[in-house]
């Protein structure tokens, strides 16, 4: 059975935001869905892949909200994942940093409700190139 917390940790999948979410959350709820992936899965073999290499971002999650400057918001990300972080889509309580650049939206807002750690474009850079 599938709980609120699988949820939240498919919003960390890189983006995923909270409607695609929902909607893969929704779809796992449904027995005869579940049932036809278990019929499907009988015939498939799934291998693991390779963990990331550990970097100094290796298990923290990361939020880009707003307009960055020196950067477009794909290579940012590009970056995060180099340096073993996850960039998502959507904060949660298990974000560990908002990157917030200018005009920052309602990812910004919700950062401040959830207490996340929010860093404006320069603290990036220097935590990228430190």
């Amino acid at each position: 059975k599938l709980r609120v917390a699988e949820k939240e940790e498919l919003e960390r999948v890189p983006n995923i935001g909270e409607v695609v979410a929902e909607s893969v959350f929704g779809w796992f709820r449904d027995g005869r869905n579940r049932e036809f992936l278990g019929r499907l899965l009988k015939h498939v073999k799934i291998e693991h892949q390779k963990k990331r290499a550990k970097g100094k971002f290796f298990g923290r999650t990361f939020v880009l909200t707003g307009v960055l400057e020196s950067m477009s918001r794909d290579e940012a990300k590009a970056k995060i994942r180099v340096l073993g972080g996850d960039p998502t889509e959507s904060v949660s309580k298990k974000t560990d940093f908002v990157v917030a650049g200018s005009d920052p939206g309602s990812k910004y807002e919700k950062a401040k409700k959830l207490g996340a750690k929010i860093i404006d474009e320069g603290e990036f850079l220097k935590l990228i190139k430190s």
